[in-house]
C-alpha cells in the first residue's frame, strides 16, 4: 500500500496526510507543476518587467511580425478589453507599434520596436533556462513527452 506524502512546507503537525486522491488527478499535478514553474518565472521575468501574459504577447509578436489584436486574444485565450490595456502598456514602454495592416484595412498590425526585439530576445533566453531548471528532474525524452501530453489537453 503506498504511503502518504508528507506537506513540503513545514508544518506544526508531524502527521502526514493522505494525498493519493489529489495526485490522481491531472488538475492537481498541472497545478503543482505550475506552481513552481510560475514562482521561478515570476523571479526571473521581474528584472524585464513583465508578466506571463506580457511575454507570451511579445513572444507572438517576435515570431509574428504584424498579427491583430484578434489575433492575440485567439491564440492566447484573452479577452479583448484585458489585450487593449496590455498593448497600451507595452506601447507605452516603447516595446511595439501599431501599423496599418497590408490586407486589411480595418485591422491594426502590431510590431516589435528594436527596444522590444532586444528585450523579447533577452527573456525568451531566460525564459527556456528557467524551464529546463524548473524541470531538471525530467529527462530530455520525459520533458518533450510531457509537453506533448500536456497539449494534448488543450490544442
Amino acid at each position: 500500500m503506498p504511503t502518504a506524502r508528507t506537506p513540503s512546507s513545514s508544518s506544526s503537525e508531524s502527521a502526514s496526510l493522505d494525498t493519493r486522491v489529489l495526485e490522481s488527478l491531472v488538475g492537481y499535478n498541472t497545478r503543482r507543476a505550475w506552481s513552481v514553474i510560475s514562482s521561478v518565472f515570476a523571479e526571473r521575468m521581474a528584472v524585464y518587467g513583465l508578466k506571463q501574459v506580457d511575454f507570451s504577447v511579445l513572444s507572438l509578436l517576435a515570431h509574428n511580425p504584424g498579427a491583430t489584436s484578434r489575433q492575440l486574444c485567439a491564440t492566447l485565450d484573452i479577452l479583448p478589453p484585458n489585450l487593449v490595456s496590455l498593448v497600451a502598456a507595452m506601447d507605452s514602454r516603447g516595446l511595439i507599434e501599431r501599423r496599418p495592416h497590408p490586407t486589411d484595412g480595418r485591422a491594426v498590425g502590431l510590431h516589435l520596436t528594436a527596444a522590444g526585439k532586444k528585450l523579447v530576445r533577452e527573456a525568451e533566453q531566460t525564459v527556456t533556462q528557467l524551464e529546463l531548471d524548473a524541470s531538471a528532474k525530467l529527462t530530455a525524452r520525459e520533458r518533450e513527452t510531457l509537453i506533448k501530453l500536456l497539449q494534448k489537453v488543450y490544442l
